[in-house]
């Protein structure tokens, strides 16, 4: 009776313990979404990093938990904001620009953190090399000091005579440098010279137009974080009118909002892509055994409404390589 007993018992166990584990819930994988950029500037953006997740087969609300937080410009709350994340022990931080993953980075060194558009990834010691980042960090690089001889060329040739360039940076961008190194080499083979202008805050904007005016630039490039730069595009958009100053961008919203034109690379993919990194750290891939990767879709933008609002003819063969042209 005993052995039968004990028999039966060996038996019904395990099957009530796989019931009994088949019937909890499964985990629901929470990240955390770092960015210094108000939400409101490109929720496009945001659609295209959950589209991503979508195609891991994560759809927000049903199997994944997305804690979306922004530090609306501010480094101490980029900080409180990563520190959260860590209590709150998500699987993952997805940090946007340089000031979000170095936040992220400074706060933890075991979450993977992926990056959606890193710069000088290597240089900012984000990661020891681009094929192998050998940390908790990975994601992608958006070659932004690099792509900037390339806008200064395009200015170049809407303006041919052009002599004088204004450059709209921030001193506080971890790639300032780099940007600076880039644009006074293409400078010199274009025969233009550079005067740049800090902008560091909102309150800059407007001063800093004054200032291009005053010193007599014949067109302006602009390279400046999200959270100056998106929040205020209307602001832009309206002094390049004001001082009809021909201006180009990185990022093709300020064109699609009543900008000039942009030279850069395509940002949705960029999120996109971030979003495949985050399936693969899910389904186990280590950060570190995961290669940064570069851009692989650029695009050039043309609006010329805003062209004819200062007055400038935009050459055909110029027109003619844009990706889009705004009528």
């Amino acid at each position: 009776m005993q052995s039968a007993l004990f028999f039966w018992l060996l038996t019904a166990l395990p099957l009530a313990l796989s019931a009994f584990a088949e019937a909890q819930p499964a985990k629901v994988p929470r990240i955390g979404y770092l960015t210094n950029t108000p939400f409101s500037a490109s929720p496009e953006l945001e659609d295209a990093f959950r589209q991503g997740l979508r195609d891991f087969s994560y759809v927000e609300g049903k199997n994944i938990v997305i804690e979306w937080r922004s530090g609306e410009g501010s480094v101490d709350r980029q900080r409180a904001i990563a520190a959260e994340f860590v209590r709150l022990k998500v699987e993952v931080i997805v940090a946007l620009g340089t000031g979000d993953i170095r936040a992220a980075k400074e706060t933890t060194s075991t979450i993977p953190i992926v990056m959606v558009l890193g710069g000088d990834v290597v240089g900012s010691g984000f990661a020891a090399s681009l094929a192998r980042p050998g940390g908790n960090i990975t994601g992608l690089s958006t070659l932004r000091p690099e792509l900037s001889g390339k806008r200064l060329e395009l200015l170049k040739e809407i303006v041919p005579k052009l002599t004088r360039v204004a450059v709209f940076a921030s001193s506080a961008s971890a790639d300032h440098a780099q940007l600076l190194k880039e644009l006074e080499r293409a400078a010199v083979a274009l025969g233009v010279r550079l005067q740049p202008l800090d902008i560091r805050n909102p309150k800059d904007i407007a001063t800093a137009f004054q200032a291009a005016a005053k010193r007599r630039a014949e067109a302006v490039l602009v390279r400046l974080p999200g959270p100056i730069l998106s929040p205020h595009r209307p602001e832009f958009i309206e002094l390049a009118v004001k001082y009809r100053l021909p201006v180009i961008y990185e990022r093709a919203e300020v064109v699609e909002a009543g900008g000039l034109m942009s030279y850069g690379v395509n940002t949705a993919d960029l999120y996109r892509r971030a979003a495949t990194y985050v399936g693969k750290i899910l389904k186990g891939a280590k950060p570190a055994d995961l290669p940064v990767e570069q851009p692989k879709k650029f695009e050039f933008i043309i609006n010329l409404k805003a062209a004819k609002q200062i007055g400038l003819t935009i050459p055909p063969n110029v027109l003619a390589r844009a990706d889009k042209v705004i009528r």
